[in-house]
């Protein structure tokens, strides 16, 4: 499989692929939504906004990651009496894909949101199909500051010289610890430095506390991307640009020592519901969870909650970041989107980054609100908040074959799921899922780069 360098993909090309697709792209050949765009993205950029007045009413789609329903509805109050532009808030879907899996199908039958969910696994299929307008015009337009932004947040929807999304409720895995587990195993108060020391603890923390020491999730959008620090910190990685690298011998380690940890050592669980809530119960004495679900842990559990960085392989520190941006759909005409356009100005500002992150446990995604009087309140009172923005640090851009290939993702976590829940052997559950991947990439992106 050839790679193709990413900024190849032009605005120009952009457009003939949205127009290629219609409604009838071929997404569906690996098992994603199959509704494609009008082209009507590449075409947006040239709008002239200064003649445009921002409609009254849009409406927003949102699964409220990390429970923020209420927070939402707190920042929409805020915005309709600042602006007097109505935002009608839906539940789209309980989890990215569910609102991902809705909003495609929308787009099919024109009744799309102003506003909408764009995940690290999502939005670049959004922008591939059309679905999605490129910001950077608007936000000049508004005076919407982006320079605040934190830039690898940012960044991340920077493609083909547009950002297609601003950074919202982003995150990365923690490692999360009950501290009175750990006080009953004797040892020290902090996540341990490296998975091999982990090694060391876990037997002791069996011993002595008689819970599974490390609990595992499952599921798309959520297994291939914990993962990402085992298989980068043992010098793995899904892929190479376009080039899927599973079948390296660091990528077939990383998985073998998952199964270790399950299997032979028994010092890990894959949770059979949600690894968030063994753990808040006191099932397990350790999980890996975003940082979104800070708020919550905190909330349920019944002991003292210890957050680190994730483990460090033997190649060092590796994190992934995630979490969700936001988008505006490139259908909607120029007085929607405007209107949507002030609502991510006015969502994003620092005051309500600020209440957003100290409500919910998701990274800051401006600096100035990292910095702020309202996060320092939040790291003195609640430091597992600051763990978060510290390791961020340590992370780095995801690999293209998880979140730029259509399905990407969601072949990795049915290889992971394989090799964790049922032994299999991850080089010919790592072959599948490369097949698939690389399958995806040629007759749904490489002809348009």
């Amino acid at each position: 499989m050839s790679v193709v360098p990413a900024t190849n993909l032009n605005r120009r090309r952009l457009l003939q692929l949205a127009a290629l697709l219609g409604g009838t792209a071929t997404l569906a050949a690996c098992g994603g939504p199959a509704v494609g765009g009008s082209g009507e993205t590449a075409q947006a950029g040239a709008t002239d906004w200064a003649g445009i007045t921002p409609a009254k009413e849009i409406t927003w789609w949102s699964n409220h990651p990390g429970a923020s329903k209420a927070v939402e509805e707190e920042l929409i109050k805020r915005f309709q009496a600042a602006e007097g532009i109505k935002v009608n808030l839906v539940t789209a879907g309980a989890n990215y894909d569910e609102v991902a899996q809705k909003f495609q199908a929308a787009s099919g039958a024109n009744n799309i949101p102003d506003l909408v969910i764009a995940s690290d696994v999502w939005w670049f299929r959004y922008m591939i199909n059309g679905q999605i307008l490129p910001l950077d015009g608007l936000a000049k337009h508004l005076e919407f500051n982006t320079d605040d932004f934190n830039k690898t947040l940012f960044d991340d929807y920077n493609f083909s010289g547009n950002h297609w999304a601003v950074p919202y409720a982003r995150s990365t895995p923690l490692f999360y610890y009950n501290k009175k587990v750990w006080q009953a195993a004797g040892l020290p108060d902090r996540a341990p430095k490296s998975w091999d020391e982990f090694d060391q603890w876990a037997p002791k923390i069996a011993a002595s506390a008689g819970v599974v020491p490390l609990g595992l999730g499952k599921g798309t959008s959520w297994a291939a991307w914990w993962f990402c620090n085992i298989l980068w910190g043992r010098g793995g990685a899904y892929s190479k640009d376009w080039t899927m690298t599973l079948d390296t011998p660091e990528a077939i380690e990383a998985a073998k020592y998952v199964q270790k940890l399950i299997f032979e050592d028994k010092t890990a669980a894959v949770t059979a519901k949600d690894q968030v809530a063994d753990f808040g119960a006191g099932l397990t004495g350790c999980t890996l969870a975003s940082t979104g679900s800070l708020s919550g842990i905190l909330k349920a559990a019944q002991f003292e909650v210890g957050t680190g960085f994730l483990p460090e392989g033997p190649k060092g520190q590796a994190c992934p970041t995630g979490g969700t941006g936001l988008a505006i759909p490139a259908k909607k005409s120029p007085e929607q989107q405007l209107a949507a356009a002030k609502f991510l100005k006015f969502l994003t500002n620092t005051e309500n980054t600020a209440y957003f992150s100290s409500n919910t446990g998701y990274m800051p995604v401006r600096t100035s609100a990292r910095d702020g009087a309202t996060m320092a309140q939040v790291y003195a009172k609640t430091p597992q908040f600051r763990t978060a923005v510290d390791q961020l640090q340590t992370t780095r851009v995801q690999d293209w074959g998880r979140v730029f290939v259509p399905g990407g993702d969601k072949e990795l976590t049915t290889a992971l799921e394989k090799i964790m829940l049922q032994q299999a052997d991850p080089s010919s559950s790592f072959a599948t899922a490369s097949s698939a991947i690389e399958k995806s990439f040629e007759q749904n992106v490489k002809s348009y780069l």
